[in-house]
């Protein structure tokens, strides 16, 4: 049996009034998920309890079979993960975006999609000239990932009390686009020594030769740092252990990067994938088709509707998304269909609406068809099929069990 799981990240959405009231699933021209929905199941499923964040974090450990009240600690581990690094057991991670604030608005939480190189030399920067004025400040270190996606570690030790708990709170910046800030910074234990990093990092900044740069150019500059997601070292069981399935990971992003390498899975970096509108979906779909020459599973996720929700760009999601039907979920069926036993899932992890350009809570539509799986009523794939479809998942981690399934 070969498994295929594709995520279009956040891809379920509410009816657009500019679309004549239909979602992007409805109004994009998708042939080959409305084929996987004539010829196998449509269901609902539920990856983001309302008392977790609504966020890809949460989603995609659900989706994969993990209950997140089990083992979900953070966003920043699973980041800290997707680059080999290991967390123990007193060590906390943080993620640190590099954003856009103007007059406490959050304007961009991608300060423009800043180039890795500029961001390397911001966060060097805030290294040498701002974490030198308390005892805490000794232990923490940044750490450059991927143009505005990085990370702060805090590594602590048996005989110091860490300043942070799992009590201390923050927000996504995503979450925050358009929105005034003032009450979304950190809050709780440890706290007031990230916000004082944030507010330094705006001085800092300002005069900073990276940003004359970009603003010359005309690009937003970076306005600060933005730091959330903090927590402590996760542990998961492997994939393998739970289903008897190796898989591999096909992703841009550092999240699913650090899922993949604390579920087990070994991950296929694709040339031209950039976790964002632009990145190469036929790439990704040669890598996938070769993948499954090699692995039981492929995990194929793609960014980039997620990204055009954050935009609020209902025309890019659809353009998203009818390149992942055509480049990815077409070329994996056809071959999977010629090769024997399999079953192949499209699913988004959670809701990202176009008109507040944020994640949000609630079910998400899924497509799932192969070997063993009897065809219901539905023919396409968009959220009101799946609704009617009357099939539920409302603890999304029981999904994985019912895929895998033999």
């Amino acid at each position: 049996m070969k498994y295929v799981i594709v995520i279009p990240d956040g891809c379920a959405d509410e009816p657009i009034e500019a679309l004549g009231g239909q979602t992007p699933l409805q109004a994009a021209k998708l042939p080959a998920m409305d084929r996987l929905a004539a010829q196998g199941v449509l269901a609902l499923a539920n990856n983001t309890p309302v008392h977790l964040p609504a966020g890809s974090e949460v989603a995609n450990l659900c989706l994969l079979g993990y209950d997140p009240d089990t083992y979900f600690t953070g966003r920043a581990p699973l980041e800290a993960a997707a680059q080999g690094i290991t967390l123990n057991e007193h060590d906390w991670a943080i993620r640190c975006n590099l954003v856009t604030i103007e007059n406490q608005t959050m304007v961009d939480f991608t300060a423009d999609h800043v180039t890795t190189a500029e961001a390397t030399e911001l966060l060097e920067a805030v290294q040498t000239q701002l974490l030198s004025e308390t005892p805490i400040d000794s232990r923490l270190e940044f750490i450059p990932g991927v143009s505005y996606r990085n990370l702060l570690l805090y590594r602590g030790d048996r005989a110091t009390l860490a300043p942070f708990s799992t009590d201390t709170r923050s927000t996504a910046p995503h979450d925050l686009t358009d929105l005034p800030v003032a009450d979304d910074f950190p809050r709780g234990p440890g706290s007031d020594t990230l916000v004082r990093l944030m507010n330094a990092s705006a001085e800092l900044f300002a005069d900073h030769p990276v940003n004359k740069k970009r603003i010359a150019a005309g690009k937003r500059p970076v306005t600060n740092i933005w730091l959330w997601g903090i927590g402590g070292a996760p542990s998961l069981p492997s994939f393998e252990s739970r289903h008897g399935v190796q898989g591999a990971m096909i992703t841009a992003v550092d999240l699913l990067r650090g899922i993949a390498a604390l579920v087990g899975w070994p991950r296929i970096e694709v040339d031209g994938a950039t976790g964002y509108l632009d990145t190469d979906y036929a790439a990704k779909g040669r890598a996938a088709l070769d993948a499954l020459q090699h692995y039981d599973l492929v995990c194929v996720h793609v960014e980039a509707p997620d990204e055009a929700s954050h935009e609020g760009r209902h025309a890019a999601k659809i353009e998203a998304l009818e390149q992942i039907d055509r480049h990815i979920v077409a070329p994996l069926h056809q071959s999977l269909q010629a090769s024997g036993d399999y079953r192949i899932l499209v699913t988004p992890d959670h809701p990202t609406f176009c008109s507040t350009k944020k994640h949000t809570h609630g079910m998400v539509p899924l497509a799932m068809a192969g070997t063993g799986i009897v065809a219901d009523a539905q023919t396409s794939y968009d959220e009101l099929a799946a609704d009617a479809s009357g099939k539920r998942f409302d603890h999304g981690w029981d999904l994985m069990n019912a895929f895998i399934k033999r």
